[in-house]
């Protein structure tokens, strides 16, 4: 009984004591609340966002601009994040930073970006942010998407999204891409009269319909005959909230086009040089793995079918003797690489020196799109194996390789 009553004491001096909860209740509610004010999160991910194309000359005064906006934004919410690790982490960085870069505290500032919509705004507002693929990845993330690069020039030589390069014949139509959100076909014809060399002679590319963001649009180019439009004739993804998210740009009139679909994280070039035309493309790595089972014959995905690969290595008369070729490609490319060896056989196959900006403008189309810059030049003997040097062991697997590219020569 005597515990019974010690223990109805403590229970009833508590609730006669009731402000005690309520000041501990709204001690842990306002150290939350604070809490959920340090917008440190976003600070950072608007430095990623704003630094994120920075490359080239420019890179210098646009980034310090991007670290001075970064300081900015951590100083405009300092006092909600005290105590808060990531806010600290980030200002000694940008400190750093400054220091490592020479930029000056002084200085222009880019305007805030705009918040995404909330979720009873406009109908356009919510479009528009669907429709920015890089940022709203980075958002749901914390960091920027990976991308994938690939490329179909000259003979047609095609650079996979896997770093694999063939030399095809594919005569005809044939599918560079097949996904969800984009279906691009490459129709080719022989190079001259009488040779197993093709070239592409026409590019067909279909965006497919997107809810929020565009209508379908396709764009299509011939030798001689590269709009900077779209089919209907319009330049961008039509009426919708998020239609200017695809647009279409002339680089070099008649020569290079340039068609940008943010919606889905994705840039094209299409160029003409000589009697050819080149496709390139930088696409979001879930853009490019879009795809089933059934649209398993894409050439950007698996390449050239085994049945319609050539060997580089120039055989029998060319149109222009090999040494010849290889020293106008040199001028153009002087790493003699995949490119420099496409280059000599297109020009000893057509006989044609422009042969040399198509794969000039390939490789440079891979300097810009490919995310991973040691990854620009490949290495591969004539018949497309691979050539390589680590380790003995390595040697002896590649030893039939290297005899059969020599094999090939003759």
């Amino acid at each position: 009984m005597g515990m019974g009553r010690a223990a109805h004491s403590r229970s009833s001096g508590q609730l006669e004591n009731p402000d005690l909860f309520l000041r501990a209740f709204l001690l842990l509610f306002l150290l939350r609340h604070v809490s959920s004010q340090c917008k440190i999160l976003r600070c950072n991910s608007e430095y990623v966002a704003a630094t994120l194309h920075l490359r080239g000359p420019e890179r210098g005064a646009a980034f310090c601009t991007a670290l001075r906006s970064y300081s900015l934004c951590t100083r405009r919410t300092a006092r909600t994040c005290r105590g808060d690790l990531a806010f600290h982490s980030a200002v000694h960085g940008i400190e750093d930073l400054m220091i490592q870069n020479n930029c000056s505290k002084e200085g222009p500032t880019a305007p805030p970006r705009p918040r995404p919509a909330a979720p009873n705004a406009a109908h356009g507002f919510e479009a528009l942010d669907i429709c920015d693929y890089e940022r709203s990845f980075l958002y749901k993330h914390g960091r920027p998407p990976g991308f994938q690069h690939c490329a179909a020039f000259g003979d047609p030589h095609i650079r996979t999204f896997h770093h694999d390069f063939h030399t095809c014949r594919v005569e005809g139509s044939w599918p560079l891409l097949d996904n969800d959100y984009l279906f691009v076909q490459a129709t080719s014809s022989p190079v001259a009269k009488g040779s197993n060399a093709t070239v592409t002679s026409k590019l067909t590319i279909i965006f497919k319909n997107m809810k929020e963001c565009i209508d379908q649009k396709v764009y299509q180019a011939e030798l001689d005959n590269l709009p900077a439009a779209f089919q209907d004739g319009s330049v961008d993804g039509g009426a919708r909230p998020g239609g200017s998210s695809l647009s279409i740009r002339e680089r070099s009139p008649g020569r290079h086009v340039e068609i940008r679909a943010g919606y889905i994280g994705t840039t094209i070039a299409v160029r003409q040089a000589g009697r050819q035309l080149s496709f390139s493309i930088r696409a979001a790595e879930e853009v490019a793995r879009a795809f089933t089972e059934e649209q398993d014959l894409q050439l950007c995905v698996g390449g050239c079918p085994r049945s319609q690969r050539m060997s580089r290595s120039p055989r029998g008369r060319g149109r222009v003797p090999a040494e010849t070729a290889r020293a106008l490609c040199r001028e153009m490319l002087p790493v003699e690489d995949v490119y420099f060896q496409s280059c000599v056989f297109d020009v000893v196959t057509s006989g044609d020196a422009n042969f040399t900006m198509a794969a000039h403008g390939a490789l440079e189309d891979a300097r810009l799109f490919l995310p991973d810059a040691e990854k620009l030049h490949i290495f591969q003997a004539g018949g497309g194996c691979r050539l390589s040097s680590p380790s003995l062991l390595l040697l002896l697997f590649l030893l039939p390789c290297g005899l059969w590219a020599v094999l090939l020569h003759f």
